[in-house]
């Protein structure tokens, strides 16, 4: 399988969803519905004053994350998914759904929550590092930032390995992992900001 060499632009993601409104069976699989338990469990503490998950989708996840924090920014680039996300959060005023490109289009303020769930892998090197640089600006010091990325074959730029590695390396001047869990589909790593 040959890789793609730059960053998926924003077209591919909206015929993605044009053709099918859970893409990626998000509300239907068993593969999804174990690792949104495995990264709620993998958060290292019960609760977040001020969370961001780019890359939101519709929501699945987003609507998970919500009741462990005290707002929630989450955004996507494709419009359709984020009416989804919006009408899945409806019932949870402090959760913020927004249209962004990542990391062009990264919000301002702080985080102690990060959440970087299955897309990092959909940026080339220098897109990877520059979203790295903003997570860098953007965690409070001692929040915690979660990777999660599959593991299986794809045409992205990036592997989920290569993925996970690249911004952990690119993050050694920041934060430090805390944890890690493999599984043969997915990989999750706790990363926590220093002091």
């Amino acid at each position: 399988m040959t890789r793609r060499t730059d960053s998926i632009p924003a077209d591919y993601f909206a015929g993605i969803y044009a053709s099918d409104g859970d893409p990626w069976g998000f509300t239907t699989s068993a593969y999804e519905r174990d690792k949104y338990a495995a990264t709620l469990a993998a958060l290292p503490r019960p609760r977040y004053r001020r969370a961001f998950e780019p890359a939101c989708s519709i929501g699945v996840l987003t609507r998970a994350l919500a009741e462990r924090c005290d707002s929630l920014l989450a955004s996507d680039l494709v419009g359709a998914a984020l009416d989804a996300a919006r009408a899945r959060c409806a019932a949870c005023p402090w959760v913020t759904v927004r249209q962004g490109a990542m990391p062009a289009q990264w919000p301002e303020g702080r985080f102690d929550l990060i959440v970087l769930s299955e897309f990092l892998y959909f940026l080339d090197r220098n897109d990877l590092a520059a979203l790295v640089a903003k997570v860098g600006e953007a965690i409070e010091p001692g929040g915690d930032i979660v990777l999660v990325h599959w593991l299986g074959p794809t045409d992205y730029p990036l592997s989920g390995d290569e993925a996970a590695e690249g911004f952990i390396t690119g993050a050694v001047g920041f934060a430090a992992v805390i944890g890690a869990e493999r599984r043969p589909e997915y990989r999750i790593d706790v990363l926590r900001a220093g002091a």
